[in-house]
Protein backbone atom coordinates (compact mmCIF):
# COMPACT_ATOMS: atom_id res chain seq x y z
CA UNK A 1 0.00 0.00 0.00
CA UNK A 2 1.84 3.63 -0.90
CA UNK A 3 2.93 5.65 1.95
CA UNK A 4 0.27 8.58 2.03
CA UNK A 5 2.00 12.00 2.93
CA UNK A 6 -0.14 15.04 3.95
CA UNK A 7 1.18 18.38 2.85
CA UNK A 8 0.03 21.42 5.27
CA UNK A 9 0.08 24.80 3.30
CA UNK A 10 0.68 25.03 -0.29
CA UNK A 11 3.30 27.74 -0.97
CA UNK A 12 6.74 26.65 -2.42
CA UNK A 13 7.83 24.36 -0.17
CA UNK A 14 4.64 22.67 0.04
CA UNK A 15 3.86 22.10 -3.28
CA UNK A 16 7.58 21.63 -4.36
CA UNK A 17 7.46 18.50 -1.65
CA UNK A 18 3.65 17.36 -3.22
CA UNK A 19 5.65 17.54 -6.39
CA UNK A 20 8.80 15.46 -5.16
CA UNK A 21 6.53 13.48 -3.54
CA UNK A 22 4.27 12.27 -6.25
CA UNK A 23 6.80 11.54 -8.46
CA UNK A 24 8.30 8.54 -5.67
CA UNK A 25 5.03 7.06 -5.57
CA UNK A 26 3.35 8.63 -1.92
CA UNK A 27 -0.05 8.94 -1.80
CA UNK A 28 0.08 12.99 -2.08
CA UNK A 29 -2.88 15.36 0.43
CA UNK A 30 -2.25 18.54 0.55
CA UNK A 31 -4.19 21.10 2.73
CA UNK A 32 -4.36 24.86 2.76
CA UNK A 33 -6.18 27.46 5.62
CA UNK A 34 -6.18 29.82 2.81
CA UNK A 35 -6.74 30.06 -0.64
CA UNK A 36 -3.93 29.27 -2.53
CA UNK A 37 -1.95 31.08 -5.27
CA UNK A 38 -3.43 30.57 -8.75
CA UNK A 39 -0.16 29.40 -9.98
CA UNK A 40 0.72 26.66 -7.43
CA UNK A 41 -2.78 25.73 -7.60
CA UNK A 42 -2.78 25.62 -11.36
CA UNK A 43 -0.28 22.91 -10.35
CA UNK A 44 -1.76 20.66 -8.32
CA UNK A 45 -4.81 20.51 -10.66
CA UNK A 46 -2.32 19.60 -13.55
CA UNK A 47 -0.65 16.97 -11.97
CA UNK A 48 -3.77 15.91 -10.64
CA UNK A 49 -2.56 16.30 -6.74
CA UNK A 50 -5.69 16.28 -3.89
CA UNK A 51 -5.77 19.27 -2.31
CA UNK A 52 -8.02 21.22 -0.10
CA UNK A 53 -7.78 25.33 0.54
CA UNK A 54 -9.76 27.30 3.33
CA UNK A 55 -10.03 24.88 5.69
CA UNK A 56 -8.75 22.11 7.17
CA UNK A 57 -10.54 18.13 7.33
CA UNK A 58 -9.01 17.03 10.41
CA UNK A 59 -10.09 13.22 9.27
CA UNK A 60 -7.98 13.54 5.67
CA UNK A 61 -5.03 14.62 7.91
CA UNK A 62 -4.62 12.88 10.59
CA UNK A 63 -4.52 9.93 8.14
CA UNK A 64 -1.28 11.13 7.31
CA UNK A 65 1.81 8.21 7.74
CA UNK A 66 3.74 11.06 7.41
CA UNK A 67 3.15 15.36 7.68
CA UNK A 68 5.70 18.16 6.03
CA UNK A 69 4.44 21.48 8.03
CA UNK A 70 5.26 24.26 5.80
CA UNK A 71 7.77 26.88 7.49
CA UNK A 72 5.00 29.29 7.96
CA UNK A 73 2.78 27.06 10.51
CA UNK A 74 3.88 28.05 13.90
CA UNK A 75 4.58 25.52 16.42
CA UNK A 76 1.26 26.65 18.53
CA UNK A 77 -1.12 26.02 15.88
CA UNK A 78 -4.03 24.09 16.79
CA UNK A 79 -3.99 21.51 14.25
CA UNK A 80 -0.13 21.38 14.93
CA UNK A 81 -0.58 20.41 18.24
CA UNK A 82 -3.52 17.53 17.83
CA UNK A 83 -0.99 16.08 15.32
CA UNK A 84 1.52 16.20 18.22
CA UNK A 85 -0.68 14.43 20.54
CA UNK A 86 -1.84 11.71 17.98
CA UNK A 87 2.10 11.04 17.30
CA UNK A 88 2.19 11.54 13.68
CA UNK A 89 5.76 12.02 12.54
CA UNK A 90 6.36 15.82 11.39
CA UNK A 91 8.95 16.39 9.07
CA UNK A 92 10.23 19.76 7.07
CA UNK A 93 10.30 19.92 3.66
CA UNK A 94 14.75 20.09 3.34
CA UNK A 95 14.10 16.53 5.85
CA UNK A 96 11.76 15.15 2.94
CA UNK A 97 13.85 16.49 -0.23
CA UNK A 98 17.13 15.54 1.63
CA UNK A 99 15.86 11.71 1.46
CA UNK A 100 16.15 11.88 -2.11
CA UNK A 101 18.94 14.05 -3.10
CA UNK A 102 20.96 10.87 -4.18
CA UNK A 103 25.49 11.44 -3.92
CA UNK A 104 24.64 15.14 -4.03
CA UNK A 105 27.03 17.46 -2.05
CA UNK A 106 25.07 20.09 0.30
CA UNK A 107 26.37 23.26 1.20
CA UNK A 108 23.52 24.85 3.91
CA UNK A 109 23.44 28.38 5.26
CA UNK A 110 21.27 29.53 8.22
CA UNK A 111 21.70 32.31 10.42
CA UNK A 112 19.86 35.41 11.55
CA UNK A 113 21.84 37.73 9.17
CA UNK A 114 23.78 37.27 5.75
CA UNK A 115 22.62 34.15 5.06
CA UNK A 116 20.90 35.27 1.50
CA UNK A 117 24.11 36.80 0.46
CA UNK A 118 26.10 34.73 1.68
CA UNK A 119 24.08 31.76 -0.23
CA UNK A 120 24.15 33.74 -3.76
CA UNK A 121 27.87 34.59 -3.13
CA UNK A 122 28.28 30.15 -2.36
CA UNK A 123 26.25 29.61 -5.43
CA UNK A 124 27.85 32.25 -7.70
CA UNK A 125 31.68 30.61 -6.91
CA UNK A 126 30.56 27.44 -7.96
CA UNK A 127 28.70 28.43 -11.27
CA UNK A 128 31.59 30.48 -11.63
CA UNK A 129 33.80 27.51 -11.31
CA UNK A 130 31.59 25.34 -13.72
CA UNK A 131 29.50 23.02 -10.97
CA UNK A 132 26.33 21.55 -11.88
CA UNK A 133 24.61 23.26 -8.86
CA UNK A 134 21.59 24.84 -8.22
CA UNK A 135 20.44 27.66 -5.11
CA UNK A 136 17.06 26.64 -3.46
CA UNK A 137 15.43 27.17 -0.07
CA UNK A 138 14.48 30.37 0.98
CA UNK A 139 15.79 32.09 -2.06
CA UNK A 140 14.67 30.48 -5.37
CA UNK A 141 12.98 27.21 -5.74
CA UNK A 142 11.92 25.16 -2.88
CA UNK A 143 15.11 22.25 -2.46
CA UNK A 144 12.31 19.13 -2.95
CA UNK A 145 10.95 21.09 -6.52
CA UNK A 146 15.06 21.28 -7.69
CA UNK A 147 15.23 17.47 -6.30
CA UNK A 148 12.32 16.67 -8.59
CA UNK A 149 12.17 18.29 -11.71
CA UNK A 150 16.06 18.99 -12.09
CA UNK A 151 19.19 17.35 -10.05
CA UNK A 152 22.12 18.75 -9.23
CA UNK A 153 25.24 17.62 -7.79
CA UNK A 154 25.52 20.58 -6.07
CA UNK A 155 22.54 22.12 -3.97
CA UNK A 156 23.35 25.29 -2.13
CA UNK A 157 20.41 26.01 0.51
CA UNK A 158 19.81 28.91 2.65
CA UNK A 159 17.99 27.06 5.31
CA UNK A 160 15.81 29.08 8.18
CA UNK A 161 15.70 28.20 11.67
CA UNK A 162 12.03 27.17 11.05
CA UNK A 163 13.00 24.65 8.43
CA UNK A 164 15.51 23.05 10.42
CA UNK A 165 13.09 22.74 13.65
CA UNK A 166 11.77 19.60 12.06
CA UNK A 167 14.99 17.56 10.87
CA UNK A 168 15.67 14.15 11.26
CA UNK A 169 18.48 13.54 9.13
CA UNK A 170 19.59 15.98 7.26
CA UNK A 171 22.76 16.52 6.67
CA UNK A 172 24.72 18.91 4.87
CA UNK A 173 28.70 18.54 3.87
CA UNK A 174 29.19 21.86 4.69
CA UNK A 175 27.34 23.80 7.33
CA UNK A 176 27.68 27.96 7.17
CA UNK A 177 26.22 29.78 10.58
CA UNK A 178 26.61 33.44 9.92
CA UNK A 179 25.35 34.70 13.23
CA UNK A 180 22.79 34.29 15.90
CA UNK A 181 20.81 37.19 17.01
CA UNK A 182 17.38 37.31 18.36
CA UNK A 183 14.96 37.04 15.91
CA UNK A 184 11.53 35.37 15.25
CA UNK A 185 11.22 35.00 19.06
CA UNK A 186 7.43 34.72 18.90
CA UNK A 187 7.77 31.57 17.18
CA UNK A 188 10.08 30.40 19.90
CA UNK A 189 8.01 31.64 23.32
CA UNK A 190 10.79 34.30 23.74
CA UNK A 191 13.25 32.50 24.41
CA UNK A 192 16.16 33.02 23.09
CA UNK A 193 17.81 29.58 23.88
CA UNK A 194 15.35 27.76 21.40
CA UNK A 195 15.65 29.77 18.78
CA UNK A 196 20.26 29.36 19.30
CA UNK A 197 19.59 25.33 19.49
CA UNK A 198 17.54 25.78 16.58
CA UNK A 199 20.25 27.24 14.41
CA UNK A 200 22.68 25.35 15.98
CA UNK A 201 20.94 22.24 14.76
CA UNK A 202 22.02 22.45 11.14
CA UNK A 203 25.11 20.55 12.14
CA UNK A 204 23.46 17.81 14.70
CA UNK A 205 24.10 15.24 11.80
CA UNK A 206 27.71 16.47 10.73
CA UNK A 207 30.01 13.85 11.13
CA UNK A 208 34.43 14.23 11.01
CA UNK A 209 33.67 14.28 6.99
CA UNK A 210 31.87 17.74 7.51
CA UNK A 211 32.72 20.95 7.76
CA UNK A 212 31.04 23.23 9.94
CA UNK A 213 32.09 27.47 9.16
CA UNK A 214 31.08 29.94 11.56
CA UNK A 215 31.65 33.36 13.01
CA UNK A 216 34.25 33.34 15.76
CA UNK A 217 33.47 37.32 16.57
CA UNK A 218 29.91 36.33 16.85
CA UNK A 219 29.38 36.40 20.74
CA UNK A 220 26.45 34.16 20.89
CA UNK A 221 28.23 31.69 18.63
CA UNK A 222 31.26 31.61 20.70
CA UNK A 223 29.07 30.96 23.58
CA UNK A 224 27.15 28.03 22.92
CA UNK A 225 29.76 26.86 20.27
CA UNK A 226 30.87 23.87 22.65
CA UNK A 227 27.53 22.89 23.77
CA UNK A 228 26.30 21.99 20.40
CA UNK A 229 29.64 20.90 18.27
CA UNK A 230 29.75 17.52 17.62
CA UNK A 231 32.12 15.58 15.20
CA UNK A 232 32.78 18.00 12.65
CA UNK A 233 35.75 20.29 11.58
CA UNK A 234 35.53 23.51 13.01
CA UNK A 235 35.93 26.87 10.89
CA UNK A 236 35.93 29.94 11.82
CA UNK A 237 35.77 33.46 10.01
CA UNK A 238 37.46 36.23 11.86
CA UNK A 239 38.28 40.39 11.47
CA UNK A 240 39.79 39.73 15.34
CA UNK A 241 42.22 37.43 15.09
CA UNK A 242 44.52 35.78 12.95
CA UNK A 243 43.27 31.88 12.67
CA UNK A 244 45.35 28.72 11.64
CA UNK A 245 42.74 27.41 10.12
CA UNK A 246 39.60 29.01 8.47
CA UNK A 247 39.19 32.62 7.25
CA UNK A 248 40.56 36.22 8.78
CA UNK A 249 40.94 39.85 7.78
CA UNK A 250 44.04 41.27 8.18
CA UNK A 251 45.36 44.59 7.43
CA UNK A 252 42.73 44.78 4.00
CA UNK A 253 44.04 41.40 3.34
CA UNK A 254 41.60 38.20 3.19
CA UNK A 255 43.19 34.76 4.13
CA UNK A 256 41.55 31.84 4.08
CA UNK A 257 43.43 28.34 4.95
CA UNK A 258 42.16 24.92 4.72
CA UNK A 259 44.11 21.60 5.50
CA UNK A 260 47.07 22.93 3.24
CA UNK A 261 45.56 25.11 0.67
CA UNK A 262 45.83 28.78 1.71
CA UNK A 263 44.71 31.85 -0.89
CA UNK A 264 44.69 35.91 -0.08
CA UNK A 265 42.93 38.43 -1.21
CA UNK A 266 42.30 42.45 -0.92
CA UNK A 267 39.35 43.30 0.39
CA UNK A 268 39.62 46.06 -1.83
CA UNK A 269 38.45 43.66 -4.83
CA UNK A 270 35.25 42.78 -3.34
CA UNK A 271 32.49 43.44 -5.53
CA UNK A 272 30.24 44.20 -1.72
CA UNK A 273 31.34 46.55 0.57
CA UNK A 274 30.75 46.87 4.13
CA UNK A 275 31.46 45.00 7.35
CA UNK A 276 28.88 42.71 6.75
CA UNK A 277 29.88 41.67 3.82
CA UNK A 278 33.29 40.82 4.49
CA UNK A 279 32.47 38.48 7.03
CA UNK A 280 30.02 36.91 4.12
CA UNK A 281 32.63 37.01 1.95
CA UNK A 282 34.97 35.18 4.26
CA UNK A 283 32.49 32.56 4.65
CA UNK A 284 31.60 31.73 0.89
CA UNK A 285 35.28 32.08 0.25
CA UNK A 286 36.31 29.22 2.43
CA UNK A 287 33.47 26.98 1.66
CA UNK A 288 34.53 27.38 -1.95
CA UNK A 289 38.27 26.17 -1.24
CA UNK A 290 36.92 23.64 1.10
CA UNK A 291 35.03 22.12 -1.93
CA UNK A 292 38.11 22.76 -4.17
CA UNK A 293 37.74 24.97 -5.97
CA UNK A 294 40.35 26.67 -7.94
CA UNK A 295 41.61 30.20 -6.31
CA UNK A 296 41.65 32.09 -9.61
CA UNK A 297 37.78 31.25 -9.56
CA UNK A 298 36.71 32.13 -6.48
CA UNK A 299 38.74 35.40 -7.42
CA UNK A 300 36.81 36.58 -9.93
CA UNK A 301 33.72 35.23 -8.41
CA UNK A 302 34.31 37.51 -5.50
CA UNK A 303 34.88 40.07 -8.04
CA UNK A 304 31.75 39.81 -10.32
CA UNK A 305 29.66 39.23 -7.53
CA UNK A 306 26.09 41.94 -7.43
CA UNK A 307 24.41 42.43 -4.32
CA UNK A 308 20.81 41.27 -3.93
CA UNK A 309 17.68 42.49 -4.76
CA UNK A 310 16.28 44.18 -1.31
CA UNK A 311 19.71 44.48 0.23
CA UNK A 312 21.63 47.62 0.59
CA UNK A 313 20.38 47.67 -3.08
CA UNK A 314 21.29 51.30 -4.77
CA UNK A 315 17.69 52.76 -5.98
CA UNK A 316 18.92 56.11 -7.60
CA UNK A 317 20.30 59.33 -7.04
CA UNK A 318 17.60 62.47 -6.96
CA UNK A 319 19.02 65.79 -6.66
CA UNK A 320 22.00 64.88 -4.89
CA UNK A 321 20.38 62.18 -2.61
CA UNK A 322 20.88 58.81 -2.67
CA UNK A 323 18.03 56.10 -2.16
CA UNK A 324 19.42 52.71 -0.94
CA UNK A 325 16.69 49.83 -0.10
CA UNK A 326 17.50 47.82 2.24
CA UNK A 327 14.27 45.82 2.85
CA UNK A 328 15.66 42.70 3.81
CA UNK A 329 16.26 44.18 6.90
CA UNK A 330 13.47 42.73 9.31
CA UNK A 331 15.59 42.51 12.96
CA UNK A 332 17.27 45.45 14.00
CA UNK A 333 20.54 43.40 13.70
CA UNK A 334 20.14 43.87 10.24
CA UNK A 335 19.49 47.36 10.72
CA UNK A 336 21.97 47.98 12.52
CA UNK A 337 24.94 46.64 9.82
CA UNK A 338 23.11 49.06 7.47
CA UNK A 339 23.86 51.77 9.35
CA UNK A 340 27.44 50.72 10.46
CA UNK A 341 27.81 51.35 6.65
CA UNK A 342 26.45 54.73 6.24
CA UNK A 343 28.88 57.37 5.51
CA UNK A 344 26.78 60.47 5.02
CA UNK A 345 23.84 61.90 6.56
CA UNK A 346 21.07 59.10 6.84
CA UNK A 347 17.15 59.51 7.11
CA UNK A 348 15.87 56.35 7.92
CA UNK A 349 12.57 54.91 7.04
CA UNK A 350 11.75 52.12 9.43
CA UNK A 351 8.93 50.09 10.96
CA UNK A 352 6.39 47.65 10.92
CA UNK A 353 5.39 44.30 12.66
CA UNK A 354 7.76 44.53 15.52
CA UNK A 355 9.01 40.85 16.45
CA UNK A 356 9.90 41.59 19.74
CA UNK A 357 12.45 44.36 19.12
CA UNK A 358 15.25 45.44 21.13
CA UNK A 359 16.07 49.01 19.44
CA UNK A 360 18.52 50.19 22.16
CA UNK A 361 20.82 47.94 20.21
CA UNK A 362 20.69 50.65 17.48
CA UNK A 363 20.51 53.45 19.58
CA UNK A 364 24.39 55.08 19.38
CA UNK A 365 24.55 54.66 15.91
CA UNK A 366 20.93 56.60 15.31
CA UNK A 367 23.09 59.15 17.19
CA UNK A 368 25.66 59.71 15.17
CA UNK A 369 24.14 59.09 12.14
CA UNK A 370 20.27 59.51 11.70
CA UNK A 371 18.99 63.39 11.18
CA UNK A 372 15.49 61.78 10.64
CA UNK A 373 13.69 58.78 11.07
CA UNK A 374 10.40 57.82 8.78
CA UNK A 375 8.13 55.28 10.45
CA UNK A 376 6.55 53.39 7.89
CA UNK A 377 4.02 50.98 9.72
CA UNK A 378 0.64 50.74 11.67
CA UNK A 379 2.08 50.88 15.30
CA UNK A 380 5.06 52.79 15.58
CA UNK A 381 4.89 53.85 19.11
CA UNK A 382 8.18 51.64 20.16
CA UNK A 383 10.12 53.78 17.32
CA UNK A 384 9.13 56.94 18.71
CA UNK A 385 9.48 55.31 22.75
CA UNK A 386 13.13 54.83 21.78
CA UNK A 387 14.34 57.41 19.92
CA UNK A 388 12.15 60.47 20.89
CA UNK A 389 14.89 61.85 22.22
CA UNK A 390 18.06 61.06 20.07
CA UNK A 391 16.40 62.24 16.77
CA UNK A 392 14.79 65.62 16.24
CA UNK A 393 12.91 64.78 13.10
CA UNK A 394 10.28 62.45 13.10
CA UNK A 395 7.05 61.50 11.52
CA UNK A 396 4.31 59.02 10.41
CA UNK A 397 3.85 57.20 7.42
CA UNK A 398 1.10 54.93 6.43
CA UNK A 399 2.71 53.96 2.34
CA UNK A 400 5.74 53.64 0.94
CA UNK A 401 4.91 56.61 -1.44
CA UNK A 402 4.40 58.63 1.65
CA UNK A 403 7.59 57.39 3.74
CA UNK A 404 9.97 58.16 0.42
CA UNK A 405 7.78 62.16 -0.27
CA UNK A 406 9.02 62.82 3.55
CA UNK A 407 12.09 61.31 3.38
CA UNK A 408 12.96 63.43 0.59
CA UNK A 409 11.14 66.24 1.98
CA UNK A 410 13.92 65.90 5.37
CA UNK A 411 16.80 65.14 2.86
CA UNK A 412 19.63 67.44 1.84
CA UNK A 413 21.94 67.33 -1.25
CA UNK A 414 24.86 64.22 -0.03
CA UNK A 415 22.42 62.92 2.11
CA UNK A 416 21.02 59.00 2.27
CA UNK A 417 17.76 57.88 2.26
CA UNK A 418 17.85 54.37 4.05
CA UNK A 419 14.70 52.00 3.98
CA UNK A 420 16.46 49.38 6.44
CA UNK A 421 12.75 48.62 8.69
CA UNK A 422 13.94 46.45 11.22
CA UNK A 423 10.54 44.76 11.12
CA UNK A 424 7.97 42.85 9.43
CA UNK A 425 6.41 44.27 6.15
CA UNK A 426 2.77 42.17 6.74
CA UNK A 427 0.89 45.18 8.66
CA UNK A 428 0.98 47.22 4.73
CA UNK A 429 2.77 45.17 3.10
CA UNK A 430 2.61 41.27 0.91
CA UNK A 431 6.45 40.69 2.24
CA UNK A 432 9.68 42.15 2.24
CA UNK A 433 9.87 42.34 -1.56
CA UNK A 434 6.71 43.78 -2.11
CA UNK A 435 7.99 46.44 0.29
CA UNK A 436 11.49 47.17 -1.43
CA UNK A 437 9.52 46.94 -4.72
CA UNK A 438 6.71 50.32 -3.51
CA UNK A 439 9.91 51.56 -2.26
CA UNK A 440 11.84 51.67 -5.54
CA UNK A 441 8.68 52.59 -7.24
CA UNK A 442 8.25 55.71 -5.16
CA UNK A 443 11.58 56.65 -5.29
CA UNK A 444 11.47 56.41 -9.09
CA UNK A 445 8.29 58.91 -9.35
CA UNK A 446 9.74 61.38 -7.33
Amino acid sequence: MKKKIVILGAGESGVGTALLAQQKGYNVFVSDASLINFVFKKELIENKIDFEEGFHTKEKIFEGDVIMKSPGIAEKNELVKEVRKRKIEIISEIEFAYQFKSDSTIVAITGSNGKTTTTAMIYHICKQAGLDCAMVGNIGFSFARQVAQEPKKVYVIEVSSFQLDDIKTFHPHIAVLTNITEDHLDRYEYNFENYIKSKFSIIKNQTKDDVFIYNADDEVTMKYLKQFLNNTNPLPTSMRNELPQGAYISNTEMHIKWQNEEMTMSVDDFAVKGKHNQYNTMAAGLSAVVMDIRKEKIRDAVQTFESLEHRMEPVATIKGVEFINDSKATNTNSTWFALESMTKPTILILGGIDKGNDYSFIKDLVKEKVKAIVCLGKDNRKIHEAFGNEVELMVNTESAKDAVQAAFHFADKGDVVLLSPACASFDLFKNYEDRGKQFKDAVKDL
